[in-house]
């Protein structure tokens, strides 16, 4: 049986980061009490999870009519303090499933944790091979106005990243930036004297 770290809700349910930018480390972190459960994730899973849960609550709220479901965060839930101290990493995340309850209005994400792919030999397609039971699970059930307080963080964190080049788009790194729309020459910025 895998360790189920469930928060139903959570008090505080975000993502954040440490580390300078260009050598962050994204975290989800759901806390209720003393108890705090932090999950290493990628940032292409942070902009994915936030964005599937926005189109998950826009269609609740075009389909349900009993469900209130704000098109924004609502003033007062905006979270911008740091991540909860110390940071200790229970799993890296792999898989991550998101749903909507509808006897309880809730928005409901599960996070598995990485595993690697298991090679299967030619001879073996054919068999029933089961799946290796996760160790653990990270749970969540946070309601609408939470899950767009999480969008909402989610998408600073993410902005707060290195700046894009005005011409390629490739992230600036503090050190410069070689343009590949340049040919290999550093462009001049053009504000510049």
């Amino acid at each position: 049986m895998p360790i189920i770290h469930a928060f139903d809700p959570p008090e505080r349910f975000v993502t954040g980061t440490v580390g300078e930018p260009g050598a962050r480390t994204f975290f989800l972190q759901a806390r209720t009490g003393v108890r705090v459960t932090s999950v290493a994730l990628e940032k292409q899973q942070v902009a994915a999870l936030a964005e599937r849960i926005d189109e998950l609550l826009d269609e609740v709220m075009s389909t349900q009519t009993s469900t209130v479901v704000p098109a924004v965060a609502p003033l007062g839930l905006e979270d911008s303090a740091p991540l909860e101290q110390p940071i200790e990493e229970e799993f890296r995340a792999g898989t991550m499933t998101l749903s909507w309850d509808p006897g309880d209005e809730r928005v409901v994400i599960e996070v598995f944790p990485f595993m690697e792919a298991a090679v299967v030999a030619p001879d073996q397609v054919d068999e029933d091979l089961e799946e290796p039971e996760p160790d653990e699970v990270l749970l969540v059930r946070i309601s609408p106005a939470a899950a767009r307080s999480f969008v909402q963080r989610a998408e600073q964190v993410l902005e707060a990243g290195r700046p894009g080049c005005p011409f390629c788009g490739n992230p600036i790194d503090p050190e410069g930036h070689l343009c590949v729309r340049a040919n290999g020459f550093r462009r001049r910025d053009p504000q510049a004297p």
